[in-house]
């Protein structure tokens, strides 16, 4: 794909947050999915993103510095729709989930200054329900959400709302193993704006290494947005302050116990917007109202797109690795990006 003029980049990002709502609600109504793709290895090309703000050369934003970039792209109509991202060993290789109903996994190359350069043995493979059998529905196979423990997956939901169990020792990976008791009422959910986070807590932190979930904009009475914690000793409903009618759409625990967010915004005045905020470990637990600061907010004068996955990871030399991964909706007007940082304060 070729670099678009700098003058002309804020235009397409508008287009871009407008076909992605257009796509959002056409895939509602999409029911049969028999048609789509299978999947498999797929060839990904990438081009390097040097600048997170777009014709400037800073990389420090706040307690993060800019390491760098890509823009993937890929002749695969199953490739797109990135919802979140886990790496498996540090910065290298990693699966994720795609809203399309499929895992999908790799390998992140870098070059010897610690930038990202490329995506290899790059594949797809399309879920299973708990009998074998492919998602059929975009209703069933909105994955959104993905943690990690060994090979155990933990996926969430939208739309048909579940948390899920997968086994990542097999390939293919098989049939869904178990859905677990996500707590807060089905009836509280907003369809298409459900659980887009799970992640697992430090163990040795005061959530005791307990799944925890937060919805996108699923609301209580007082506007914020409703999450839980799975098991152990803090096991219950809270709630997430939602901030300036940003939606949530990834998360990750700190190796402290602070949560890290990953929130997306978008008006037809101003296009996309994200940023990322650090949920202070203190305000989680249990009928409490969890709230941080903003570490870093961007909108489309920076080399962001519809932003949904996030990690962090430590590189070789300690350093903690922010990285972040965007969602297309397979349209030809937004892009697959990667993006990553150093957090300097952790």
């Amino acid at each position: 794909m070729s670099r678009q003029p700098t003058a002309r980049r804020p235009v397409r990002l508008v287009l871009a947050a407008c076909a992605a709502l257009v796509l959002a609600s056409l895939a509602f109504l999409v029911e049969d999915a028999g048609s789509e793709p299978s999947g498999g290895d797929i060839h990904v090309e990438v081009r390097p993103i040097d600048q997170f703000w777009i014709g400037r050369s800073q990389r420090q934003f706040g307690s993060l510095e800019f390491v760098g970039g890509l823009e993937m792209t890929a002749d695969s109509r199953a490739f797109g729709s990135l919802s979140a991202l886990r790496f498996r060993t540090p910065g290298r290789d990693f699966v994720g989930v795609a809203d399309t109903g499929y895992f999908f996994f790799g390998t992140l190359e870098h070059d010897a200054s610690g930038r990202p350069t490329g995506i290899r043995d790059f594949r797809m493979e399309p879920m299973v329900d708990s009998d074998g059998t492919r998602f059929r529905r975009k209703w069933d196979a909105d994955a959104e959400g993905l943690a990690l423990k060994g090979d155990l997956a933990t996926v969430s939901f939208e739309r048909n709302h579940r948390i899920a169990e997968y086994d990542l020792g097999r390939t293919p990976v098989g049939p869904q193993l178990r859905t677990l008791d996500f707590l807060v009422p089905a009836e509280e959910l907003r369809q298409n704006r459900g659980f887009e986070t799970v992640a697992y807590a430090p163990a040795g932190g005061r959530l005791a290494g307990a799944r925890v979930i937060v919805s996108e904009r699923s609301l209580d009475a007082d506007g914020n947005m409703l999450a839980a914690i799975l098991e152990g000793p803090r096991k219950g409903i809270f709630t997430v302050k939602r901030r300036d009618d940003f939606d949530v759409s990834d998360g990750v625990f700190l190796p402290g116990g602070d949560l890290l967010l990953l929130e997306r915004n978008f008006s037809m005045a101003r296009g996309v917007k994200m940023r990322l905020r650090r949920i202070e470990a203190r305000t989680l637990d249990k009928g409490q109202v969890a709230d941080g600061p903003v570490l870093l907010d961007a909108d489309m004068s920076y080399q962001i797109d519809n932003m949904e996955g996030l990690d962090v990871w430590r590189r070789s030399d300690g350093m903690l690795m922010v990285s972040m991964v965007s969602d297309d909706n397979q349209s030809l007007l937004q892009r697959n990006v990667y993006l990553e940082f150093i957090l300097h304060d952790d």
